[in-house]
């Protein structure tokens, strides 16, 4: 199924001018210029996303990030892509084959899909967040593969029938689509993706089109907000929690995530008694189906079900990743629908899950379910 780091605060200058000896020169950096102090934070642990300096240089504390790698956790503003193996497997992408990534991301799965159709193989990547696409860009060009074996696109995966006549004539080989939130957007605050620290309530995919999640809030009413949370989120307290927030809305309108936050705890304080797991969880679920409205991902995505099989050769491969039950219910039936009517030759019978080892390794894998089908020949 998508950056710009915060920037550093002001470097507070050393006590003294006297440098005891040479500083070790910095790759890129003027070797006249002395190099930057990190930056400060309380405590003996960064705990802030712009705190996180050494996660945010990876090239020069590769280290220290690799410990957070084996720690089971994800470096701030990086992604680590979920079920590779099996979507290899299922993919089966082949060298001088043509393949689509529906959705970039920070370029994980496209690595190891480029690296599988090398040599004469090419892969349209394509993905709508105008922040973190140029420097997954960036990343996947300095990884060495020829400029020609990749095409990236900025756009929603729902335009892409219009691409293929253009880029990828005939149809692909195999097509990928992760329809997950990439670890770098949720991470980073200025994005408003997460609760866990306040900043402007926004959600948007891209920053620059449509309304924030903030004013998507200002206008929806009970009864829509309610189905939302059913249908997005599955979550059981749909019709209180929606009735509770607006109200809370209307006396003083959420404008940050912790607003936000804050106004689901008050809420379920007046449902029931809740421990703090079902709090977050709550929360999570609230911030999910706001983030889907927002970015009209349910409707998006269908239309990318209706558009694969023009997208795709007789006997191309689709997977498709999902992270929620929303998502997986209509994968699910835009699949059985193409097999009986014959679009597709072969699905699959039932939803793949991250191994066990996965699953501990990188928590986030927790929920995805893989589900493919193989395109028909007629």
């Amino acid at each position: 199924m998508t950056e710009s780091d915060p920037p550093f605060p002001d470097e507070v200058p050393e006590s003294s001018p006297v440098e005891p000896h040479a500083p070790t020169p910095v790759p890129g950096q003027d070797p006249g210029k002395r190099p930057a102090r990190r930056v400060r934070y309380a405590g003996t642990h960064p705990r802030k996303f712009h705190e996180k300096y050494k996660e945010l240089a990876r090239d020069r504390y590769a280290a220290d990030v690799e410990k957070i790698l084996k720690s089971g956790k994800t470096p701030a503003g990086t992604h680590r892509p979920i079920m590779v193996d099996e979507i290899l497997q299922v993919l089966a992408p082949q060298a001088g084959e043509r393949g689509i990534d529906c959705t970039l991301g920070f370029g994980g799965h496209a690595q190891q899909l480029l690296r599988a159709i090398q040599p004469d193989g090419c892969l349209l990547g394509i993905d709508a967040d105008p922040i973190e696409l140029p420097k997954t860009e960036a990343r996947l060009r300095n990884a060495g593969f020829p400029a020609e074996t990749l095409i990236v696109q900025r756009t929603n995966f729902a335009a892409l029938p219009g691409l293929i006549p253009a880029l990828l004539p005939g149809g692909a080989d195999f097509l990928l689509a992760d329809l997950g939130l990439s670890s770098m957007q949720i991470d980073d605050p200025a994005r408003g993706f997460t609760f866990k620290v306040d900043a402007p309530l926004d959600m948007r995919m891209n920053p620059s089109r449509g309304p924030s999640a903030a004013e998507f809030l200002a206008k929806i009413d009970v009864k829509g907000f309610a189905k939302l949370l059913e249908d997005a989120a599955d979550e059981p307290l749909a019709e209180p929690l929606a009735r509770g927030l607006l109200a809370a809305q209307q006396k003083s309108a959420f404008v940050t995530t912790g607003q936000l936050a804050e106004a689901v705890r008050k809420v379920l304080a007046t449902i029931g008694s809740f421990d703090e797991e079902d709090v977050t969880a709550t929360i999570r679920r609230v911030f999910q189906a706001i983030r889907i409205a927002v970015n009209d991902e349910f409707s998006t995505l269908e239309i990318l079900l209706k558009s694969i099989p023009h997208c795709v050769k007789a006997g191309g491969r689709i997977a498709i990743l999902t992270f929620h039950s929303g998502e997986d219910r209509r994968v699910k039936k835009a699949f059985q629908a193409g097999l009986a009517s014959g679009v597709y030759r072969e699905i699959s019978s039932e939803v793949i899950r991250a191994t066990p080892r996965e699953r501990h390794d990188n928590p986030r894998s927790i929920p995805a379910k893989l589900r493919w089908a193989i395109r028909s020949s007629s």
